[in-house]
């Protein structure tokens, strides 16, 4: 029986975007478009959701539902190198990765690597 994982990370741009900047930590943060140029929402932090607001969401209509809301353009360039940073740990378990987008990807564990090496594997308990 094959074993596959779907990984698709929530909130992925968002994330980045309070991880390198901490003042955003914490506050609801969209990266997209501007609500002044009709932009729209690529991605919204767990902060931003709380008040409705999510992915493909126009941004004036987001802007309306959150007045402290945080608007960030987007760093494709920084996120393709995190993304790439994530699948590389992906093939630490296998070679057999699908990636769907910068925040997507399937993997297929049938055989993951980690298991044939007892040292490398997840979890354990304190002191190991």
């Amino acid at each position: 029986m094959r074993k596959i994982i779907h990984v698709d990370m929530d909130a992925f741009y968002a994330s980045v975007e309070q991880r390198d900047f901490p003042q955003y930590r914490g506050k609801p943060v969209v990266v997209g478009g501007r609500p002044e140029k009709r932009g729209a929402v690529a991605a919204a932090s767990y902060e931003a959701r709380k008040f409705g607001i999510h992915s493909a969401m126009p941004s004036r209509v987001a802007q309306q539902r959150c007045k402290d809301l945080i608007f960030v353009s987007p760093r494709f360039d920084v996120y393709r190198e995190v993304s790439q940073q994530i699948r590389a740990i992906f093939h630490q378990y296998t070679d057999l990765v699908e990636p769907l987008a910068l925040d997507e990807a399937y993997l297929d564990v049938t055989e993951n690597s980690l298991a044939h090496h007892p040292r490398h594997r997840i979890g354990g308990g304190f002191g190991e």
